[in-house]
């Protein structure tokens, strides 16, 4: 069933979409956003922290005479590595979230990917006055943790985001992550002035530990068993599934078709492409602020979080946008994919160069904030795309592209880390060439290979698991999928 078609279904429910405490599945959106708030504000805050944790600060000794003294001493690239040793974990349970999520249900393990991830952040002062190594060691188990939210996050919208809505659903959520990059960014420069360095984490951390109990309580694994959930829209969203309550949860993955297909491989390339620029300024941009243009700590704070914030709010009107124009057939899904990463690929890259080129403080801040924000629009191509490849295979798909995506949050902090050993200003040009000319890569590749159909070797491994369903219990089951 096609958005087009669910579109004239209804759940029944007489309520605009704003009053999301109406209906069961916008509740989990809800909740799945301030997940993802949490997912970002305990990856980004050693970004700002790491800042005060290692600048030279004029002290006054007993008898007068000025001096410096600093938490850390670690050169530009010992700062690369702890900023990218969270992705060292993170690669790793990227597919195994994906599996995990099938077995165990996404609600559950995306649920324990954030509490887990909670109660190492406040272990991270601890760690780090330990030494750089248990640093390093606690940031590899956070990263372990939440490399399962975005597989388990296809898994949950699998089961409760009908077609119609999956952009809007999948990008709602998504959003949390860029406010949590917002609100973590200047609140972290206000903790270190105001408490040190140390309660940034600890305050991170304990709203984190708050959100997974309330998680706990109110989400579901599916609306088959919310109990809160009405008649109507349980119906709504399991016929737009195509999906009845009998239907076993154990998929078959087509391993080797998966990893070997085109609309894959392309999707995971986009994955890459952006989060090397992504995180290239997630990591660096405050350092480069206070180091390149002179800004303040505090300054520098709020400064990068305005292009999370442009990015927040694209990442919300796009999906919008997105939905509306398959729902009114002026383009199809793979147009709408296309359309969305290239896009906002192509406009990422001439902000990159522009502010590259001409590196001075207003107009350097808005092309990065440009830059960064219009990934909100790529973000609805390809993140969303494996539910249009394979909505069984969603949470492994999406498993397989982070994790490939990943390894561009491990290597750009540390290629940014060796480049900007005396962090000058032809350093950061070509930190920022350098992701100019990923972008240029990117663009191309999902242009020619990237597809928003159903693939055939979903529908095979469906008609399979359906024959042998029946096999069992003798009863015949409609089509899983029917591609049209």
């Amino acid at each position: 069933m096609d958005a087009s078609e669910c579109s004239k279904l209804s759940d029944g429910i007489e309520a605009p979409l704003w009053m999301f405490w109406k209906r069961r599945r916008y509740v989990v959106v809800f909740m799945a956003f301030f997940g993802f708030f949490n997912v970002y504000s305990m990856r980004v805050n050693l970004s700002v922290a790491i800042v005060a944790m290692t600048e030279l600060r004029e002290v006054m000794s007993e008898n007068r005479t000025l001096g410096y003294e600093q938490n850390f001493d670690w050169s530009s690239s010992i700062q690369g590595y702890v900023l990218s040793s969270f992705f060292y974990g993170y690669v790793f349970t990227q597919v195994l979230g994906g599996y995990m999520s099938n077995k165990f249900g996404g609600t559950n393990v995306f649920g324990v990917g954030i509490g887990a991830t909670a109660l190492l952040t406040l272990l991270t002062p601890i760690a780090a006055q330990a030494g750089v190594g248990y640093l390093i060691a606690v940031r590899v188990l956070e990263g372990f943790f939440e490399g399962v939210t975005f597989p388990c996050s296809h898994a949950i919208w699998s089961r409760w985001a009908p077609p119609s809505e999956r952009s809007r659903m999948a990008s709602i959520a998504s959003t949390g992550a860029f406010a949590g990059t917002v609100v973590t960014m200047p609140v972290s420069g206000l903790l270190v002035n105001a408490s040190g360095w140390e309660s940034v984490f600890y305050f991170f951390g304990l709203v984190a530990c708050v959100w997974y109990i309330a998680w706990l309580f109110i989400v579901r694994r599916s609306p088959e068993d919310d109990e809160h959930i009405s008649a109507r829209e349980k119906a709504f969203i399991v016929q737009t599934l195509k999906r009845s309550e009998g239907e076993p949860e154990n998929t078959r993955h087509p391993w080797k078709k998966m990893l070997t297909s085109k609309a894959v491989i392309s999707m995971s390339i986009a994955s890459f492409t952006e989060d090397w620029g992504y995180y290239t300024l997630l990591t660096g941009l405050p350092t480069f602020l206070k180091t390149v243009l002179g800004f303040d700590l505090q300054a520098s704070g709020f400064i990068s979080a305005l292009p999370y914030l442009l990015m927040g709010i694209l990442l919300s009107y796009a999906g919008y946008l997105a939905d509306w124009l398959q729902i009114r057939g002026h383009l199809t899904t793979t147009q709408v994919r296309k359309y969305f990463t290239c896009g906002g690929f192509l406009a990422q890259l001439v902000c990159m160069m522009v502010g590259a080129w001409v590196l001075s403080p207003i107009p350097t801040i808005i092309c990065v904030t440009i830059a960064v924000g219009m990934g909100g629009v790529a973000w609805n191509g390809y993140l969303v795309n494996p539910l249009d490849l394979s909505p069984k295979s969603a949470g492994v798909l999406m498993g397989i592209a982070n994790g490939f995506a990943t390894i561009a949050g491990v290597i750009s902090p540390i290629v940014s880390g060796y480049i900007t050993t005396n962090n000058s200003e032809n350093e950061w040009r070509l930190v920022f060439y350098i992701t100019a000319g990923i972008y240029v890569i990117g663009t191309l590749i999902y242009w020619v290979w990237g597809s928003g159909q159903l693939q055939p070797w979903s529908v095979e491994v469906s008609e399979q698991s359906k024959q042998s369903m029946n096999q069992n219990d003798g009863t015949v089951m409609s089509e899983i999928y029917k591609v049209t």
